[in-house]
Order: C-alpha cells, then structure tokens, then sequence
C-alpha cells in the first residue's frame, strides 16, 4: 500500500452515536443545544463533526451523531467543549436518510441483537421491510444506526405515539425495541 494510502486510510471519518446519560427530569433541550454549539465551535480542533443530537428530557438522555476519525476525538472534542463526557461511544453504520415530515413526534428506540452475529445487510433488509409498512401505522422512518459489534441498532422515527412505531417494527420483521424515546432533535 502506498504511503498516500496508509495516511488517507488513517485520517478517514467514521459514524459514531455517543451516549450521555445526565440527572433525568433535569436536562433541557436549550442546555444541550447550548452545549451542541460549543461542540461545533471546538470540533475543528480535533477532527470531529458533530451532526445531529436527540435529547428525552424526562430520561436525562443525550445521543450526538458524530462524523470523526476516533472517538477520543469526540471525546476530545466534548471535554473541552463543556466538560460533558459520553458513558459510551459507538461506532456505526446508517442507513439512507428520510425527510422529516411536519407535525409528528420524534422518537429514537433502540434494539439489541446477538453480538457480531447480524450483518449490516440484514439490518437494511428488516429497515426495508419496516418501509413497506410504516404507512399501515402513520410512522415515518428516518434512518437508523448499526454498531455489529455490540449488537446495537438505534432507529429514528416520527410517529403520533411510540405503539404506533412498535407496531410497525413487529409487524415488520417481528424485531421489538427493547425501548423506545421521545426525542426532541438538534444540529
């Protein structure tokens, strides 16, 4: 392999979701927005790009979709952004984005799957089988995320409550989220 090669490789971005897990019914959107803009102003320093973040207020939970060459430059980045470490980061693979419709609650669910035993293909065709039938339950799948490794997939949806995705999901391919967040979402 050429040098060229070697430091393109190395220098590459990858998908990472991280995962803060604050006090819960004491973490407010504008905070973490807050936070969220003192990552982007921070990020170029260490490589990272900071996307997307959900926050449930109620649950104290915070997930940051990151674009970066490690995750201790997401870690980097946060530390000296505000100080607001992640419990975990995982890194991912995605699916292809859908629009955000009008006048739907967001909720992020989250499934766990046998460790290093479900491909990333067999995610995208249970993904496509939930498409077929979103419409039946009025859901609108975003995207979802896909760590193999630890057996972790994370889907984004709009939908008027979370039965409504749940439903989709069983239908679908009979895969049900071990839970499910309404989310409010930044970037």
């Amino acid at each position: 392999m050429a040098q060229s090669d070697k430091k393109e490789k190395s220098s590459a971005k990858h998908l990472f979701i991280d995962f803060h897990q604050l006090e819960p019914g004491k973490v407010k959107f504008a905070d973490v927005q807050a936070a969220h803009e003192k990552d982007l102003a921070t990020q170029g320093k260490y490589g990272a790009q900071f996307l997307k973040f959900w926050v449930d207020e109620e649950k104290g939970t915070v997930y940051c979709l990151v674009k970066a060459k490690d995750s201790n430059a997401i870690r980097k980045t946060h530390a000296e952004a505000h100080g607001l470490l992640p419990q975990r980061i995982l890194p991912v693979s995605d699916g292809k984005e859908a629009k955000l419709m009008a006048q739907n609650n967001l909720f992020l669910d989250v499934h766990y799957v046998p460790a290093g035993k479900v491909s990333p293909k067999d995610v995208a065709n249970a993904h496509k089988k939930d498409l077929e039938v979103e419409h039946k339950y009025g859901v609108n799948l975003i995207n979802y995320w896909f760590n193999q490794k630890d057996g972790v997939i994370m889907c984004l949806a709009q939908a008027k409550d979370s039965t409504d995705l749940i439903k989709t999901h069983k239908e679908a391919h009979g895969m049900v989220p071990a839970y499910v967040m309404k989310v409010q979402q930044g970037q």
